[in-house]
């Protein structure tokens, strides 16, 4: 007799649905037969008036009617919306996070609440990436305010600063290294010399910036660092694009995790080192002497932001960039000679 009254629908099965309120991220289970029950449950957990409630889907924010109802696979993630309140889909979740205060506790716990149920690999991939975020450090600067993030880096550094702008010193003199290395092909005793010359002058110069240590560095002023006050760095795009299509950005200061994905990021050349400028400055020194190159010029190309772009390692493309170097730069004209000659002047009065 049951079975032949479930057949003609006498009896309706309850289905299992999960059911949260607009703001909140607690989910409770029910168990109803139609909208009504859920919407009468709804309420009752989450304290609301009925009149004019309704129920959606939380995943796009659609209506959940009669008819609807009895389609909804067990389990399915509803939010109970009063007579005012419109849901827009999980975009609300994260539309919520973001206007609330990077820092509260508050916010924090919503994520992980979000994550503790989250089934989808996907979602809970970029839950996991927003907490992160969220739990940053990066308003604490010294090692006695935040050890764990000076966990593996060398004593000496007593701030996150400090590391951060000798981390790019030292990319900067592996670049110089590289320039050093070019000799090791040089055959021409002469050409040799030369360029050994042409080496320390760029080396020279280099001292004078610090080794632009000052790109990573946010306590640098605005116009020499690649960061915010707050340590955040964006990807400038690969060579070929102007921007990063993918906006990535990254904080380094902001957890010990999040300096070490930093080492992962690269300054890379527009025009490249080994490829184009390192055989254009030999090129040039084969019927040259080393007085003769625009050393501004080879020096804004490998070391400066003249052509570097900071990329994070998914816009670093490592094929062949097919971009020269300007061959009416190569060599000083008699312009660039006068401006050496004048600014040497002006580091020999400083000195006295």
């Amino acid at each position: 007799m049951y079975k032949l009254c479930e057949m003609f629908g006498l009896f309706e099965k309850n289905k299992p649905v999960k059911i949260r309120g607009y703001s909140g991220v607690r989910k409770y289970g029910v168990a109803a037969k139609d909208v009504k029950e859920v919407i009468k449950k709804g309420c009752k957990l989450l304290q609301l008036p009925p009149s004019g409630a309704r129920v959606c889907l939380y995943e796009d924010g659609t209506i959940v009617t009669e008819e609807f109802f009895p389609t909804l696979p067990d389990n399915s993630e509803l939010v109970l919306l009063s007579k005012e309140q419109t849901w827009g889909g999980v975009l609300c979740d994260i539309g919520q996070l973001l206007n609330t205060d990077r820092h509260g506790d508050a916010l924090i716990e919503a994520a992980k609440g979000l994550l503790s149920d989250e089934k989808s690999f996907k979602r809970r991939k970029v839950l996991t990436d927003l907490l992160q975020n969220l739990e940053d450090r990066s308003d604490l600067e010294s090692r006695e305010e935040d050890e764990d993030w000076f966990n593996g880096v060398d004593t000496r550094f007593k701030t996150k600063s400090a590391y951060m702008k000798y981390n790019c010193e030292s990319r900067i003199r592996g670049y110089m290294k590289e320039v050093d290395d070019a000799t090791k092909s040089i055959k021409k005793a002469k050409v040799k010399a030369e360029f050994l010359k042409t080496s320390v002058c760029l080396v020279e110069m280099l001292k004078n910036d610090k080794y632009n240590g000052k790109y990573f560095d946010r306590t640098e002023k605005e116009s020499g660092r690649l960061c915010t006050k707050e340590g955040w760095f964006t990807c400038q795009g690969s060579f070929d694009h102007k921007l990063c299509l993918s906006l990535h950005s990254i904080n380094p200061y902001g957890s010990r995790e999040s300096r070490i994905v930093f080492s992962t990021w690269n300054l890379d050349h527009r025009i490249e080192k080994r490829r184009t400028i390192i055989p254009a400055l030999l090129e040039a020194l084969q019927n040259h002497k080393s007085t003769d190159i625009n050393l501004n010029y080879f020096y804004q190309m490998l070391f400066t932001r003249e052509n570097l772009k900071l990329v994070h390692i998914a816009c670093h493309k490592k094929g062949a960039h097919n971009l020269l170097c300007d061959t009416n730069k190569v060599l000083r004209t008699a312009k660039d000679a006068r401006k050496a000659k004048q600014d040497t002047k002006g580091k020999k009065k400083r000195r006295i």
